[in-house]
């Protein structure tokens, strides 16, 4: 395993090797999995954090979480 300045997450071997055995549609189930957790929990986090915002407000910070503040030309999804 290697760890330097250059390098800021090392996945342990044994990790490696599970992940190794699954197909790509485990993986796949994996990462979704893990995007509908962290929705979720921000999701969550700003209602409890502006009580006062509407769904439509939470939903704009969401995106603007996500995209690291980049902005789309077409806002009509949000």
């Amino acid at each position: 395993m290697r760890l330097d300045n250059g390098q800021i997450e090392v996945v342990d071997e044994r990790v490696a090797e599970i992940l190794r055995t699954k197909t790509g549609q485990e993986r796949l189930k994996m990462v979704w999995d893990s995007w509908t957790f962290f929705y979720q929990r921000l999701k969550a986090y700003l209602r409890n954090a502006h009580p006062e915002w509407t769904q439509e407000e939470i939903q704009k910070e969401v995106v603007k979480r996500v995209s690291y503040g980049t902005k789309r030309t077409d806002e009509s999804d949000y």
